[in-house]
């Protein structure tokens, strides 16, 4: 079905560093393949030339043949390649066309010249099978990214190609999301479909995936079953950069420290869409200042809305921020906020990485600035721009703009989003070191290991309001493990 022998590509601009090389794997019809490794280490790549976006999307040198069902795809026109196969990228607003959901679905049908009736009957069967019926009908701008991948899943469910190739497909996704996700691979894998994934978190794929493909360095280091790769020990994943293979072994890190008195009081907090939908509905909540506070649930409950009222950003906002007993109003949350966007494309305005830093600072300094690319891993891309970069480069470049404002509430919207094992660490101890230097974070996540790592309270929205929110240390680890793993609701 897919098959490569010695292949080897740099990219033309040499600014990325994750090109491939002497790269020879075959994956057979109806086969579930999982590339793993840590960032840069070409895995992204590697779904480009199976997809035809390298090399007439990306251009650069490329090396050695690449077959799609005995056909060389760096010959084959892309029209023709997407016919093959189909793709969900990470950001999935890069693969979007249309304005609404439904007119989304049916678009890579109707490039394919189907009939209006097979196009209504793909969509009814996507709708079902990906459970995205209220979904239906939607502005697209109007999703929030956990939804928009299930729509750009969706997009690929009613093509239904013979292979599915997905980049960091759960990045964005809830609990439960994920878990539908899972379920819709088993599905595709029920078809015969064969199905490649580069992903960072693995556990949701244990039982689905039938090889575990890890590199580094542009290089396919090992092959594993994954039978063998779920008899591979804890430190034996860490010594890959790999994420845990289950969530029920992650348990909370110990923190020190008294629990600080102080309160950041919200009172009436309330937000509603131009369209009526009402987004928030908190009457009261009282948050410890100077901790870290985890803020989890489901896609579309709110949180992205909950932190932007908080930092000041959604001006027709009711409601009250009372921090040190004293009211702020909205410009003074804005001076006092900062926050990194789930989708950083939207922060990252300077033509250097290190120009982005110094852009939050009050006064510029190059020297605190790169010491605190040096903290992320990224002073050797400082001279960069910043939309050169890899999706979890460009979310770390943000991260380190917020520690660079000294703002005394940080607000981190899917900080870990697309990020490797290695760099998640990094970002944890960047996290705690705000709360050390007397910072509020907030953290809006669904990844369970940095909750685990970094958090002290957790907040859980469900449909605009509070469902729970209490210190870690008042939780039983079965709780929190409840809302990751789908057993039962958090609170």
């Amino acid at each position: 079905m897919i098959k490569l022998s010695n292949v080897s590509f740099q990219y033309e601009n040499g600014i990325q560093s994750s090109g491939l090389a002497d790269i020879t794997l075959s994956i057979e019809r109806g086969e579930v393949v999982l590339l793993c490794g840590e960032s840069g280490c070409g895995k992204t790549t590697l779904t480009r030339l199976i997809n035809g976006l390298i090399p007439h999307y990306y251009s650069g040198k490329l090396s050695g043949e690449i077959l799609i069902k005995g056909k060389n795809v760096s010959k084959m026109p892309l029209h023709e390649t997407s016919t093959h196969v189909g793709s969900v990228f990470q950001n999935p607003r890069s693969q979007f066309y249309c304005m609404d959901t439904n007119s989304e679905l049916a678009f890579g049908c109707e490039n394919q010249g189907l009939s209006a009736n097979e196009i209504i009957d793909r969509i009814e069967l996507t709708v079902s099978h990906l459970k995205i019926k209220e979904l239906m009908n939607r502005n697209i701008f109007n999703l929030s990214g956990g939804e928009k991948q299930k729509i750009a899943c969706g997009c690929v469910h009613t093509a239904s190609p013979d292979i599915i190739v997905l980049d960091e497909p759960s990045s964005n996704l809830d609990p439960q999301a994920t878990k539908t996700l899972s379920h819709i691979i088993a599905h595709w894998k029920s078809e015969d479909k064969t199905v490649v994934i580069a992903e960072h978190r693995l556990h949701y794929l244990r039982d689905i995936a039938d090889r575990l493909v890890f590199m580094r360095n542009g290089r396919i280091e090992k092959e594993l079953s994954m039978t063998d790769a779920q008899n591979l020990k804890t430190d034996e994943l860490f010594a890959m950069g790999l994420r845990p293979l289950s969530l029920d072994t992650l348990t909370p890190e110990k923190k020190c420290g008294l629990l600080n008195p102080e309160k950041i009081e919200l009172s009436g907090f309330n937000y509603s869409y131009r369209s009526g939908q009402k987004a928030l509905d908190i009457g009261s909540l009282n948050l410890p200042k100077g901790h870290i506070i985890g803020v989890i649930g489901n896609n579309g409950a709110g949180k992205s809305t909950f932190a932007r009222c908080l930092c000041g950003l959604n001006k027709q906002f009711k409601g009250e921020v009372r921090v040190d007993s004293r009211t702020c109003s909205n410009k003074e949350c804005l001076e006092n906020a900062y926050m990194v966007m789930q989708d950083v494309n939207h922060q990252l305005f300077t033509e250097a990485v290190l120009d982005e830093v110094m852009l939050s600072m009050n006064e510029e300094n190059p020297e605190k600035a790169n010491a605190i690319l040096e903290s992320l891993n990224l002073l050797h891309l400082q001279e960069l721009h910043p939309m050169s970069l890899s999706g979890g480069q460009k979310q770390r470049v943000a991260i380190a703009s917020a520690v660079a404002s000294e703002r005394e509430l940080i607000i981190f919207d899917e900080p870990t989003s697309g990020l490797d094992l290695r760099h998640m660490i990094q970002v944890s101890e960047i996290l705690k070191q705000l709360k050390d230097m007397g910072k509020s974070v907030i953290i809006i996540t669904h990844d369970l290991e940095l909750i685990m790592r970094t958090c002290e309270y957790v907040l859980h929205l469900k449909n605009g309001k509070v469902h729970s929110s209490d210190y870690i240390r008042n939780m039983s680890n079965d709780k929190l493990l409840g809302f990751f793993m789908n057993q039962k609701e958090c609170g």
